[in-house]
């Protein structure tokens, strides 16, 4: 691959050289549209952190997928712009998501007798045998969030990570456990 000086190519230049894979023209794309993509994300999610997961997002798939991009049909800016958008509403699904397991796991606790049945045995020892699965940052964060009960803010001061990380481990993490329990239930119930 050859490196290009962009400083003189219009953006129909740049974008003919990023479908070529010229690595030059994906950090002139990313110095010339970035801006707009975090603001686009910004502005739909309201969280810096997950802005700036998009943005990265948004890269890395135009990135991958450029062969997929034609120059003679759609401006790169264009392009980015509708990755965003497809990014944008992932984000928003994602968080539809969490939120849902959590309000189904806050229900089904709430409704959870007092005593400790042999399921809700059963159960936690899945949830300690889950967390032993996950890498060390991801599973301290789980520890503090359901064990100690602190919030990912205080997570988040306590590791000294991003709240941003925080919440996407939190979210990975909820959706292992989830599509583990919904793979071990199967069998049971029939």
């Amino acid at each position: 691959m050859t490196t290009t000086t962009f400083d003189d190519l219009d953006d129909r230049d740049v974008g003919l050289a990023f479908a070529d894979g010229d690595e030059g023209a994906l950090r002139e794309a990313y110095a010339r549209w970035a801006t707009l993509v975090f603001r686009l994300a910004y502005r739909s999610l309201g969280n810096r952190s997950d802005a700036e997961d998009v943005t990265q997002q948004v890269y890395v798939s135009a990135w991958r997928g450029r062969g997929s991009f034609d120059a003679e049909r759609s401006s790169l800016s264009a392009w980015l712009v509708g990755i965003t958008r497809h990014r944008i509403a992932d984000a928003h699904e994602a968080r539809a998501r969490v939120r849902r397991l959590e309000e189904s796991l806050a229900a089904e606790a709430a409704a959870a007798p007092t005593a400790t049945a042999p399921d809700d045995l059963a159960d936690r020892v899945m949830v300690a045998e889950e967390l032993d699965r996950l890498e060390p940052v991801p599973r301290r964060v789980m520890q503090l969030a359901f064990y100690d009960e602190l919030s990912h803010s205080q997570i988040a001061e306590r590791l000294d990570l991003p709240i941003g990380t925080v919440k996407s481990h939190v979210r990975r993490s909820l959706i292992r456990l989830r599509s583990r329990w919904e793979v071990d239930d199967g069998p049971r119930r029939a």
